[in-house]
């Protein structure tokens, strides 16, 4: 452990001009006497640290002195790679091997580009999770991802409506999808198939390490597990007569894949136009909370029941809008 602390301070100095006890306590997670038993242990070592006196003072490397203990690890280098996703990071358990795997990098760098990491990070930031939730972790996620990235296999129990379900899987990847946290996996000795990990009840990682497919790719598999089952929930259909503004915003107010396939298939303007499209939809119900966002710049032809709903609404809203004020 101490070892470890005393490689990650060599490190920190490399990487910068200088840095106060403090600085070095709050990254080293240690108190500022242990910094200075630390650099008095490096210094005995043959490691040129040089304590600076005085208010502007601090620890820092002479004579241009560099580590040559800056090789990555095989964890801190496939976790370099998502390192401009911190959230995820942390919830996988992967943030100490990144923030090793950045120090490492910015150790090696040469002095005029050592800005370089703060200065992407100014300019790129992902947020995964959706707007108006709190994104929650999942219990297992950390088991689960060790798991993934060791290609251990997996003894799993999730929910599955009432009952609870238990699998041997060989955890392929993660994805994280608004918030929410899916794993790509094989059932052993069957197909791959795609599980919510916040269903997960117990997961164990066994010794067993399986051998991926070499065929298998991450992203191409999610997208179309994602077209699966936006197109197994589409069960209906409504007719819709759209203004040129109707069609701009149909993308935005139905499913993305309903409205692409509605819009190519349509017929051309009317008189007026407008164009009708056959849309699919889950059910009408959610079609009229969805075609309810576009207003006066669409109108449901069929089915009747549902022409109907946005009829008794078109004469609450006059009504409502009529009344002279009081």
């Amino acid at each position: 452990m101490r070892a470890a602390r005393l490689i990650k301070m060599v490190l920190l100095l490399q990487s910068r001009p200088s840095m106060t006890a403090a600085e070095l306590a709050r990254e080293l997670e240690v108190s500022e006497r242990t910094v200075t038993r630390d650099a008095q242990a490096l210094s005995e070592a043959g490691v040129p640290v040089y304590a600076d006196r005085g208010r502007s003072g601090g620890y820092r490397l002479v004579g241009g002195y560099r580590t040559r203990l800056t090789g990555l690890a095989r964890s801190e280098a496939e976790a370099l790679f998502l390192s401009g996703v911190p959230g995820a990071l942390r919830e996988m358990g992967l943030a100490d091997a990144a923030s090793a795997a950045r120090l490492k990098v910015s150790a090696a760098l040469l002095p005029s580009l050592r800005d370089a990491p703060d200065s992407a990070a100014q300019r790129f930031h992902l947020d995964a999770p959706a707007w108006f939730r709190e994104p929650q972790t999942p219990a297992l996620l950390p088991v689960v991802a060790e798991a993934v990235w060791d290609d251990r296999c997996v003894t799993a129990r999730y929910r599955r409506g009432d009952e609870e379900v238990e699998r041997s899987l060989e955890p392929y990847g993660l994805v994280l999808k608004a918030g929410v946290w899916y794993l790509c996996a094989r059932v052993a000795g069957g197909s791959f198939r795609t599980y919510r990990i916040d269903r997960f009840t117990a997961a164990v990682a066994s010794a067993d390490r399986f051998g991926r497919d070499p065929d298998f790719d991450l992203p191409a598999h999610w997208a179309a597990q994602a077209e699966r089952f936006a197109r197994s929930i589409l069960r209906a259909e409504v007719v819709v007569r759209l203004s040129p503004g109707g069609v701009r915003g149909l993308p935005h107010a139905v499913d993305p894949l309903a409205a692409r396939e509605a819009l190519r298939d349509a017929g051309g303007p009317d008189a007026e136009g407008w164009v009708t499209v056959t849309l699919p939809v889950e059910s009408e119900e959610v079609a009229h909370a969805q075609l309810t966002a576009l207003g006066p710049e669409a109108e449901v032809l069929a089915p009747a029941g549902l022409r109907a709903r946005f009829a008794a609404d078109a004469a609450r809203l006059a009504a409502r809008y009529g009344r002279a004020d009081a």
